[in-house]
């Protein structure tokens, strides 16, 4: 079904959108892929032509809405329509809501949110033009759930949720659909590039103080999937570009556990409550002690 459609994918550089542009080339579809880090994105482009496959590399800012102007237009221009936009691009943070900086908020809020109307609004130009698109926006578990010591990224996810629902409504009864695709763990450089440090060393020092948390309480676990590979979450991204759903999540179990949270936000919240207490017992040996 992506057979030589025209997909344009941010935040391409590594992790799901590199996964995700290697799996489509698969489908025989034609791609723009774009991310800050040219060196990263054109290796991946040049990857992808070499292998027989079709990608173009416009190096972007998509925070900046003249930059993601210039990506649409490029996807136009070299292939004369947009058929799939992938909003990928994000950023994290590691910082309780006491220690998260107004710099942190602005910042998280730009690359997560604010950058969706950025690439939206030229992309919707040409679907409607065309009569038919795709905008698949790449929010998180974190858009439905509440997680500890990264409120900005938490919220902001939320409102990528919340952006894709409203987009939907507008474009309802017409041949252009929207989807916001919440995944869980997956392992990428995400929580290594996270500001305010490396949330990576929390969640590993973490591990066996919510195994011990939750033996000692009797507390049971969120029954979510664990942490995939980039391209098992790509390939599930895949089947649902394929049959696109109003939301869709790729860790088994999520759904039913975010539907667990909007109707018994507690007992959702006792699953979550060893990580919890785990993460905050690491967060104030490594982080508190140092502000």
């Amino acid at each position: 079904m992506l057979q030589n459609k025209v997909v344009v994918i941010t935040g391409a550089s590594s992790g799901i959108g590199a996964a995700l542009a290697r799996r489509l080339v698969r489908n025989h579809a034609r791609l723009v892929i774009a991310a800050r880090r040219a060196t990263l994105l054109n290796n991946l482009a040049d990857e992808i032509r070499s292998g027989g496959g079709t990608a173009e590399a416009v190096p972007t800012d998509v925070t900046d809405p003249a930059q993601a102007e210039r990506l649409i237009a490029a996807a136009v221009d070299r292939f004369g329509r947009i058929d799939v936009l992938v909003n990928n691009a994000g950023r994290g943070h590691f910082a309780s809501v006491e220690d998260t900086t107004d710099d942190v908020i602005a910042s998280m809020f730009a690359v997560n949110v604010y950058a969706l109307w950025h690439t939206v609004r030229p992309a919707l130009r040409e679907m409607k033009r065309q009569e038919s698109g795709l905008i698949v926006n790449i929010a998180s578990m974190a858009g439905k759930l509440g997680f500890p010591f990264n409120s900005a990224y938490v919220a902001a996810k939320h409102a990528c949720v919340g952006f894709t629902h409203a987009l939907r409504m507008e474009l309802l009864g017409t041949n252009i659909q929207a989807t916001v695709i919440c995944p869980g763990s997956v392992k990428t450089e995400w929580a290594e590039v996270t500001e305010g440090g490396p949330m990576l060393a929390m969640f590993s020092a973490s591990r066996p103080a919510v195994k011990r948390i939750a033996a000692e309480q009797h507390l049971p676990l969120p029954p979510v999937e664990g942490v995939l590979t980039s391209e098992v979450v790509a390939d599930r991204i895949i089947e649902v570009m394929e049959n696109p759903v109003p939301e869709a999540y790729t860790h088994r179990g999520a759904e039913d556990f975010v539907r667990l949270a909007a109707t018994d936000r507690a007992e959702a919240e006792r699953h979550q409550l060893a990580v919890a207490l785990g993460e905050r017992e690491v967060y104030q040996r490594l982080v508190r002690p140092k502000v």
